[in-house]
This record gives structure tokens, C-alpha cells and sequence, in this order.
């Protein structure tokens, strides 16, 4: 019987968890549907402002890890660590938790990826940058290749270091974030 992930280092965890990117899968608005439905049987409904597939997996035509985000947009006066300790009593593990953010997963197992994997993101009423971020990668197809592009690029430099993988896309997604936030679906 091997470790618990609570009892894994975050280099143990780096090589259970590699980044590996996948082409499109139609199964993955399933699995959106799904789990939006049983955040909203977790969550009171006077809580949640509303909730979004984000990341790749909700980017037309790009590779992507095979983990479905989803943005939970919070009311301003629902206390998020009250809304995430409810969830880890189901299956969610809380991940990170930084000031008005909290991000929890689900699928992750001491043996590895289960079959439908998540990440959520608890936030309040409009910080979404991710479905600003989304919609103008899917309103400028030409964008998402040059994001594709640089995953594919990272997930080889970085497969064993999450981290490292996240911040080295960082600046493209400030860039066309703000871009977005500045000029809604037009061109650039």
C-alpha cells in the first residue's frame, strides 16, 4: 500500500501527476455538465453568482491536460473557505487557498489520475479572467494555435513541475487577458 497524497512530497506528486497534453475531447462538456450539476447539489444556490468551464479544455480545437476547470463565481458576502471545507467532505481536495481564491481538485489518486479529472476554482463575483481569457482564445482561433503552441513547448520542458509550467505561460495570458478585457471579441 503506497503513500497517501497528503503524505507525498511535491516531487512525489510532480511524477504521479505529469503534464500531459491531449487532443480535444468531445467528452469534456460532458463532464463539464456533470460536475457544474453536483457543485450546484454541494453549494446553496443563493451562493453561487455563476459557474463557467475555463482552461483549455474549453478552448475549441487545442490540446489540452486531460482536467477539466471550472470557475465558481461565489456572491460577495459567501465566505469561499466555507463554501470549499463543505466540498472537501466530498471527494474535493482543497488545493491552495490565497486570499479571496481558493482552488480545490477532484480525481486525483495515490495511483494516479482517476478516469474524469477537475479543478475548481472558488472566487467571487468577477474575478474571471479565465472566461475573458477563454472567450477571446475562441473568438481568435489564430491565438489559441500560438497558445497550443506554447503548451506543447512546456508540457516537454516541464512534464514533472506544475508549477514551473503555469508561470512560464503566465505572461502570454496576461497579455491576451488584458487585450480582452480591453477590447471584448474584436481583433487584435
Amino acid at each position: 500500500m503506497g503513500k497517501e497524497l497528503n503524505e507525498m512530497t511535491l516531487d512525489e506528486l510532480w511524477q504521479l501527476f505529469p503534464i500531459s497534453l491531449v487532443g480535444q475531447k468531445e467528452e469534456w462538456q460532458q463532464w463539464y455538465k456533470e460536475i457544474k450539476q453536483e457543485l450546484k447539489e454541494q453549494i446553496p444556490d443563493k451562493a453561487i453568482y455563476s459557474v463557467n468551464h475555463i482552461g483549455s479544455t474549453a478552448i475549441n480545437g487545442i490540446q489540452a491536460k486531460n482536467i477539466v476547470d471550472v470557475l465558481v463565481e461565489l456572491t460577495p458576502e459567501t465566505d469561499l473557505s466555507m463554501i470549499a471545507k463543505k466540498l472537501s467532505a466530498h471527494e474535493y481536495m482543497i488545493m491552495s487557498t490565497e486570499g479571496n481564491r481558493v482552488s480545490l481538485n477532484k480525481g486525483y489518486t495515490k495511483n494516479g489520475f482517476a478516469k474524469k479529472v477537475y479543478h475548481i476554482h472558488l472566487r467571487h463575483a468577477g474575478d474571471k479572467d479565465e472566461v475573458l481569457f477563454r472567450d477571446f482564445l475562441n473568438a481568435h482561433p489564430e491565438i489559441a494555435a500560438e497558445y497550443e503552441a506554447l503548451k506543447i513547448e512546456l508540457s516537454k520542458k516541464f512534464k514533472h513541475d506544475r508549477d514551473a509550467y503555469t508561470d512560464a505561460k503566465g505572461d502570454f495570458v496576461k497579455k491576451w487577458t488584458a487585450i480582452a478585457r480591453k477590447k471584448g471579441s474584436k481583433k487584435p
